[in-house]
């Protein structure tokens, strides 16, 4: 497995996690529905979208990396 490759699994293995994440916080904002910790569950969901969007791009980054690499 070249580094790109691992960097690649890792950044999938990130975005998996990330998507998780967000699924629990979503559930948690759910249940939180009003009070001062909702908030706070608010601020996580955003940071949590902002991380998943870096890890996007960056992926869709490497993916294009590697395709002119090929050609």
């Amino acid at each position: 497995m070249s580094d790109e490759d691992a960097s690649l699994a890792e950044i999938e293995r990130q975005i998996t996690a990330a998507t998780e994440n967000l699924r629990e916080l979503i559930g948690q904002a759910d249940a939180y529905s009003g009070t001062m910790s909702g908030d706070v569950v608010s601020q996580l969901i955003e940071d949590r979208v902002a991380r998943l969007e870096l890890l996007i791009r960056r992926r869709e980054r490497l993916l294009v990396s590697q395709d002119i690499q090929k050609d």
